[in-house]
């Protein structure tokens, strides 16, 4: 089954909400909302290793797409643009907060539900790659959530992350080249 098609209908409807959104549509940010928040929020929760932080990120994105909306290009990826925002105001965070280091390791229930594959389960389980993720530099852990959690392509984990569409490529690249080795450490004997 393609998911080419699916992904591009989702896209189109996202783009034409924000466009709506734009003209004074006020249902239509509901709807945005509605689709995006939870994504967004797992994104933000995933970074920020806090639930009550990525509430408060979360509706800090939203009131970010509200003022900036104007700015959205009906051309572009309207879910790319939400995540950028999201990622920016993450970044703000971080820098008001200076407290978080780099490469502190997640609670186990503090980490997104990364699926597994069916051929990968004999590999390691669900735990074992939340575990892991954990272990992953931010930059590292935000290229792989985007692209193989949250479904963007390397363009638009790109824009989200501010790099060209190959440093999100070989990021995320390195990112799962840590996960297996961290991965096959928890199954050495």
């Amino acid at each position: 089954m393609d998911e080419a098609p699916d992904r591009e209908d989702s896209a189109r409807a996202l783009a034409a909400l924000m466009a709506a959104y734009q003209g004074g549509d006020e249902m239509a940010f509901e709807r945005l909302y509605e689709e995006l928040s939870g994504p967004v929020r797992a994104f933000l929760h995933s970074l920020t290793r806090n639930p009550v932080r990525a509430d408060d990120l979360l509706q800090e994105t939203f009131f970010h797409v509200h003022r900036a909306r104007q700015t959205y290009d009906p051309g572009r990826s309207a879910k790319a643009w939400i995540y950028a925002i999201a990622h920016n105001v993450f970044l703000m965070s971080c820098r008001s907060e200076k407290r978080r280091s780099r490469h502190e390791e997640l609670a186990d229930d503090e980490l997104p539900d990364v699926p597994v594959p069916a051929e990968a389960e004999s590999f390691a389980t669900k735990d074992a790659v939340r575990k892991a993720l954990g272990r992953l530099s931010v930059d590292r852990r935000e290229a792989v959530i985007l692209h193989h959690v949250q479904g963007l392509s390397f363009q638009e984990v790109g824009t989200v992350l501010g790099i060209t569409t190959m440093a999100a490529k070989l990021r995320s690249h390195r990112a799962m080249a840590e996960l297996r080795g961290i991965l096959k450490e928890g199954t050495s004997p």
